[in-house]
Parts: C-alpha cells; structure tokens; sequence
C-alpha cells in the first residue's frame, strides 16, 4: 500500500508540473505578443502614393519600449522577434519599427518608420499592427517648357541637401528621397540668340533654398519664363509663386 501511494504521489507532482508549463509565462505574469507591420507610400500635398521599393513587412527593424518602466530590446527583424521568445511581461509597451537609412540619400531610397503602443496581459496573446510612413522628403525640380524654349542654350540644375549630397535634377524625371531638413537649387542657363546672331549668353539662375522641410511630403519646384511685356523668371513650390525676378534687368551674365 505505502509503495502505491508512493508511485501515485509521484504522478500527481509530474501532472501538476505539466500543468504549470502548459501556459508559458502563468507564473512570471507574461503574455505572449506578435508584432505585423503595413509600409504606407502617400505622400502630403498631392496624397497621392509614390513609386519606391517597399520592404517586406517581416524585414523592418524592431525596437520593443517599456512606457512608464524600464525596458528596451531590439531586435534585427520583426521575424527573428515573431520566430523568438516573444513573451513579455505584463504591462505598457511601444514598438517602433524602421526599414532604410535617413542618411542614405537619392532616388528610390524611401525610409519607412512607424511605431505602435500596445498592453500585455498575463496568459493573453495580443497582436500589433505598426503603420509605417515615409520618413523621407521628396523633392522634384521642373522647367516648363516655356523655359526650354527662352534658354534655347540649354540649362543645367542641381540640388543640394542639408548633408551636402548634390544631385543632377537637370532632366530629373522622379524624384528625389532626401533628409527632412532643407535644400538648396541652383543653376545656369543659356539665352536664346539675339536677332544680331550672337550667340546666347550664359546665366546664373537665382538660388532657390527651403528649409523646415518636412517628412513625407513632396515638394516640385518649377522654374518658368513668363512673357508679359517682359521676360520674367518665375521659381514656384507646389504651384505657390515663391519668387519672380526680371530676366533682362536682373539676372547676372556669366561669361566664364
């Protein structure tokens, strides 16, 4: 009889130890969490999407946050977290998820970056859904046709970023992913020939800068010829007149 009770004591313990491990975390008060991530592409002023390489969700980069308590962790992909030991402990947590380098500046080099809060409860799987933004400004530079045609020379236009990366945006056809900061245009351009046929003469394009640039917004800059009894050179930001200047009276020849 003592060697039956003996063996089913054992048993009972083995169950109870079972019991006690069917739920991960019942006993340090954890729960268990999945973090999915969706990468919007629209952008401010025209809310219309652009075309970039998007990441898969699984790839984003993810940091996990304690709010109102001590804790951080990161980790090389959502997937290596999802894959992992993805319990936490109960309570207040935020997630922020990233894909591309801010620093990397230049075309189809959008940087997505988004963040969620979340509460975990003991024995309770909760699932986090982090909307992702372009974290980039967008800049395009235009000339209308009306500018080809008065600088019949040609022209030639750059950009420069707040880092100092400079840009060709002469023929720029997409545009540009750089750091939410400022930027700068500048350039030249040829007259057409007067009726004396002398050749053109090179000009120096006033510079245009911008700065409090923001995040996931595109800025066009056009730059047009305007005839209304004189030529006048006209910069516009999405289609606001930022500056116009009297072709003949003020803009420098360079010769050089």
């Amino acid at each position: 009889m003592r060697k039956f009770f003996t063996i089913a004591s054992l048993f009972a313990l083995t169950l109870s130890a079972c019991s006690k491990e069917s739920v991960k975390g019942d006993e340090k008060g954890e729960g268990q969490v999945s973090i999915s991530c969706v990468a919007i592409t629209e952008v401010d002023d025209t809310r219309a999407n652009v075309c970039c390489t998007t990441p898969a969700a699984e790839d984003f980069s993810l940091r996990i946050e304690g709010v109102g308590h001590t804790y951080t962790a990161d980790y090389a992909t959502i997937a290596e977290f999802n894959e992992g030991d993805n319990y936490l402990h109960y309570g207040n947590f935020k997630a922020t998820v990233t894909a591309g380098d801010i620093a990397d500046e230049g075309y189809d080099k959008a940087v997505f970056v988004g963040s969620a809060e979340f509460v975990v409860e003991p024995r309770k799987s909760t699932a986090v859904e982090v909307i992702a933004t372009i974290a980039n400004s967008l800049v395009k530079v235009e000339v209308t046709d009306s500018f080809k045609n008065y600088f019949a020379g040609g022209h030639t236009l750059k950009l420069v970023t707040s880092a100092g990366n400079e840009f060709d945006v002469t023929e720029q056809t997409e545009p540009l992913f750089v750091a939410p900061e400022a930027f700068t245009v500048t350039g030249t351009a040829v007259k057409q020939p007067n009726q004396s046929g002398a050749e053109g003469t090179v000009v120096t394009l006033p510079e245009y800068k911008t700065t409090e640039v923001k995040a996931q917004t595109l800025y066009t800059v056009k730059l047009d010829v305007e005839n209304a009894g004189s030529a006048q050179l006209t910069i516009t930001l999405n289609d606001t007149l930022v500056e116009s200047i009297d072709i003949e009276q003020e803009l420098n020849d360079n010769a050089k």
